[in-house]
């Protein structure tokens, strides 16, 4: 992810006593030498390490990107940007294994402060995998597609369309072309699915959808 904390000498810029208790413990940095402070890195905990930056990375007189190290470690594990330059942060990446990639983000999308898109690289390789999303801005993840083959491309996906805590649609690109190939549907909301769907020709189109009666006794459990 980011570089140490530690590049931000506590001991260089202008001292600021950020808790008023008479004692330094933050720095005022002007890292482009152009006489404005641009940067703010501070000791939080006062064990004489920085473990916050705050970074103005356009120079218009406001933080846009906030670094912290949030296990104390000497490294910065979690960065939060302003991507849109409104003076809220919207995006945010953790390195949650502590080996120098983001492997979570967050996104608030439609700026009202609240995260309504995840991606996680549940593999650790570098990728993100799996995204969550908000579809309905209520502040529950309410759809999520993951990447199983690491192809880049989503080909599995779960929805709860009703919004009531469980899901109640599953799709399935069984193939890996991209295209989902087959569905399951609980569309009486009762935990089993009694609609199944299958692009049997694989022309990427759902071409085959049965409805299953009594499901009770042997539907899919969705």
């Amino acid at each position: 992810m980011s570089s140490g904390a530690d590049e931000f000498d506590l001991n260089a810029g202008t001292p600021l006593d950020l808790d008023g208790n008479g004692t330094a413990d933050a720095v005022a940095l002007d890292l482009n030498h152009d006489g404005s402070i641009d940067a703010v890195a501070a000791d939080t905990n006062q064990d004489g390490t920085v473990d916050a930056v705050a970074l103005d990375t356009d120079h218009d007189g406001m933080v846009d990107t906030v670094g912290l190290d949030t296990d104390n470690d000497g490294t910065i594990d979690t960065v939060g940007v302003d991507t849109d330059h409104d003076g809220t942060i919207d995006t945010v990446g953790v390195d949650t294994d502590n080996d120098g990639m983001v492997d979570a983000v967050g996104v608030d999308t439609d700026n009202d402060g609240m995260v309504d898109a995840v991606g996680v690289d549940t593999d650790h390789d570098g990728t993100i995998d799996t995204v969550g999303v908000d579809t309905n801005h209520d502040g529950t993840i309410d759809a999520v597609g993951s990447d199983t083959d690491q192809d880049g491309l989503v080909d599995i996906f779960a929805a709860d369309t009703d919004h009531d805590g469980f899901v109640d649609t599953v799709g399935v690109d069984s193939d890996h072309d991209g295209s989902i190939d087959a569905f399951a549907m609980d569309t009486d909301h009762d935990g089993v699915a009694d609609t199944v769907g299958v692009d049997l020709d694989g022309d990427g189109s759902i071409d085959h959808i049965e409805h299953i009666s009594g499901h009770d006794d042997g539907g899919y459990n969705v």
